[in-house]
């Protein structure tokens, strides 16, 4: 009796890897894809903080979004406005690899203009 339950169950493992594999695989990828996300909205921080920094030197305007451009992910876009003595930098961009989700990855930084020695005033 007990070799006839053994062929019974025999089919059984191979059974629930076929449904678990797929979880599992799924799980990894949206592991993974979350990783992406927060490794761009890292570089959002940099390159707003960066951006920020820059402007705050008074560089001028190119100068600014350029540098900003660099430390942003890839087609990220870099938008620099003066108000009063402070300086704002935002940063938007696309999550990486779904790019039809409907948020954008977005970040600000805010900073005081340094005074320029010699300046009229």
């Amino acid at each position: 009796m007990a070799g006839c339950e053994r062929r019974a169950d025999r089919g059984f493992v191979t059974a629930e890897a076929a449904m678990v594999l797929p979880v599992l695989v799924m799980f990894a990828t949206a592991l993974v894809w979350g990783l992406l996300v927060v490794a761009a909205q890292i570089q959002c921080v940099d390159a707003a903080r960066t951006g920020a920094r820059a402007a705050a030197r008074q560089d001028p305007h190119d100068a600014v979004v350029a540098v900003a451009r660099e430390a942003a992910p890839p087609g990220a876009r870099v938008m620099v406005s003066r108000e009063g003595g402070q300086v704002r930098v935002v940063v938007v961009a696309r999550p990486p690899v779904l790019h039809g989700l409907p948020f954008d990855l977005r970040e600000e930084a805010v900073a005081a203009v340094e005074e320029t020695t010699g300046a009229e005033t």
